[in-house]
């Protein structure tokens, strides 16, 4: 079954509330993960969140706003935009500053390399950090004074970089908004200068990915309601805001490469180029989907295309990711990577925007940090840069495990009552060495799943198969093939 993003689960039903919650214990169990910490790690996160190192500089001037999911509550980022005397924008974007609480080789420090990233699955969650931490005194909650990395990135007209400066400094976001609200008070024209900028800024950016040939996949979110007699599967609608404010930090993730790869020291976000036979095998895909994919468009521009309202599209887009396999990451100091492109963006980038979720974040960033003020990057930055890019790709496959462990066992929750029944779908991969074994997209409910044959299974094909295994205990869905 694929993969593809966090999916919410919503149900009136004790049972299937317990049923998930024992099969999401037992993945972690599988995977030896746990959302709890140690005490100590515990015990160190309480004392740095009751005496952090604030900077010097107060930019608690700046009305930032954080912009996230209904809800959240660990909040990286923080922004603020606004125009420049000659037509062009600055975009001020303050990002958690996670060494304000923690100190190379502190016990949470510790804890956070072993993990390496925070694990996202329905509605669980294995945190990189203590909560404390991650939803506590360093996040960007409202009306809160925090110690944050605050990037200012100047722009031209069109929305190109133009200049770059990040530094410690204190902050104050006014607002935790969502993305529902936020797209309401843009449509409206309630919203402030800031956040009319926001779909300004964003389309600019937009326009220039198109330019530049990247692609971004705007990945839907899966829910799953269980609270009627049987599950349905939907996928939630993404909001033009939620790619607005993707742009932003992207915008901040390329000038941050580009600081690292002048200063021929950095951590990157790396992709290769797509291998065509995935190309090809997503054209089965959207063919058994009922989207048209024209042989002469190519798929960055076949992605854009695509409405992540519309069911089908939503899951093309899910399964678009295969497109990303292989991603990575590089650390270099004193030679650039001979490959340092993400080739789905088309250009250098790092990650520096999530440091409450991701490990290396803190790395890029403080790297950044150093080259903008001049100074030497910390020793204990270039003693870590060897084994970092092996840590991060280690916590990223055990990342992509666990979601595709909670999919698979919320798909099977979803197919349990559907046992016997037959379904259209199309043939999108055959075992080389066990050609009676493969793959089948299936439009509704769009899953992709196994399928076994007693002949031979044709690929790329029109086929009607049935369900014969939906197992909940071992996550486990599978089709036979009919004809």
């Amino acid at each position: 079954m694929s993969s593809s993003r966090v999916v919410r689960v919503r149900t009136a039903d004790s049972d299937v509330e317990r049923l998930l919650r024992e099969g999401i214990a037992e993945i972690q169990a599988e995977l030896h993960v746990t959302p709890d910490f140690p005490p100590e790690v515990e015990q160190a996160a309480a004392a740095a969140v009751a005496d952090p190192r604030l900077p010097e500089l107060d930019r608690t001037d700046l009305e930032l706003v954080t912009v996230d999911p209904e809800g959240s509550m660990d909040l990286d980022q923080a922004l603020h935009l606004e125009r420049t005397g000659d037509g062009g924008y600055v975009l001020h974007y303050a990002i958690a500053d996670l060494a304000a609480f923690i100190t190379p080789g502190d016990p949470v420090d510790v804890e956070a390399h072993r993990r390496g990233q925070t694990l996202y699955g329905a509605d669980s969650r294995v945190p990189l950090h203590p909560t404390v931490i991650s939803e506590g005194g360093g996040s960007l909650l409202p009306d809160q004074v925090r110690p944050a990395l605050l990037w200012t990135i100047t722009l031209d007209a069109d929305g190109a970089r133009t200049d770059v400066q990040v530094e410690r400094a204190r902050v104050r976001s006014r607002a935790r908004l969502d993305y529902p609200g936020v797209q309401q008070q843009i449509d409206d024209g309630s919203a402030s200068e800031s956040l009319a900028l926001l779909k300004v800024v964003g389309e600019l950016r937009l326009q220039r990915e198109r330019a530049r040939g990247g692609v971004s996949l705007p990945l839907p979110e899966q829910e799953v309601d269980t609270s009627g007699p049987e599950w349905t599967l939907t996928y939630r609608e993404l909001l033009p805001v939620e790619e607005w404010n993707a742009q932003m930090s992207l915008l901040t993730g390329f000038a941050a490469a580009s600081l690292m790869m002048y200063a021929r020291i950095g951590f990157l976000r790396t992709l290769p180029p797509p291998d065509p036979r995935d190309v090809q095998r997503l054209h089965r895909t959207a063919h058994a989907l009922g989207i048209e994919w024209p042989a002469e468009l190519l798929y960055p521009d076949f992605i854009r295309g695509l409405d992540p309202a519309k069911p089908q599209h939503a899951a093309m887009i899910s399964a678009c990711t295969r497109l990303l396999r292989g991603s990575g990451y590089v650390a270099f100091d004193g030679e650039v990577p001979a490959d340092p492109l993400h080739h789905a963006l088309n250009a250098e980038y790092a990650h520096v925007t999530a440091p409450l979720r991701r490990l290396g974040d803190r790395y890029a960033s403080e790297i950044c940090v150093a080259l903008c003020a001049g100074d030497d990057v910390p020793g204990w930055v270039h003693a870590a840069l060897p084994e970092l890019a092996k840590q991060m790709q280690t916590s990223s496959q055990l990342a992509s495990r666990y979601e595709s462990a909670v999919l698979n066992l919320v798909e099977a929750g979803l197919l349990q009552g559907r046992v016997g029944e037959s379904f259209d779908a199309v043939v999108v991969d055959v075992n080389e060495k066990d050609p009676i074994r493969g793959t089948v997209t299936v439009a509704e409910p769009a899953v992709e799943a196994p399928v076994v044959s007693a002949s031979d299974i044709p690929l790329g094909t029109d086929v009607r198969v049935r369900l014969t295994t939906a197992d909940v205990a071992t996550r486990k869905v599978e089709f036979t093939l009919e004809r």
